[in-house]
């Protein structure tokens, strides 16, 4: 089984900057392309970024394009989010997300998730 498990969440002023983590345990870690999610109070649970399992590609909402980047060290077990020029919209918990295959851009086609961290990013 796969168990993913977020940290790095905290509070920030805007504009400033976060490191999100993500520790997975369970097999073939290079075989699972991952996935940010957020979700906001009240709002649907939003795609932020993915990458496929090798690392080679990458993929941003535009909402984060040029700010957020998507990263791994496949040797670690462990997926990053590096979160810079945030924004009081940047609010939200984060959710880490794994999927056996191709990465993919909706919430539907992960299979497995972490419980959140909260983002809390201050004006």
């Amino acid at each position: 089984q796969v168990q993913l498990v977020e940290s790095g969440g905290g509070l920030v002023q805007a504009g400033g900057s976060l490191r999100l983590s993500c520790a997975v345990s369970g097999r073939t870690f290079s075989n699972y392309a991952m996935g940010w999610f957020r979700q906001a109070p009240g709002e649907e649970r939003d795609f932020v970024a993915a990458i496929s399992g090798s690392g080679g590609s990458t993929y941003y909402a535009d909402s984060v394009k040029g700010r957020f980047t998507i990263s791994r060290d496949n040797a670690k077990k462990t997926v990053y989010l590096q979160m810079n020029s945030l924004k009081p919209e940047d609010t939200a918990v984060y959710y880490c997300a794994a999927r056996y295959g191709t990465a993919v851009l909706t919430a539907g086609g992960y299979t497995y998730w972490g419980q959140g961290t909260q983002v809390t990013v201050s004006s």
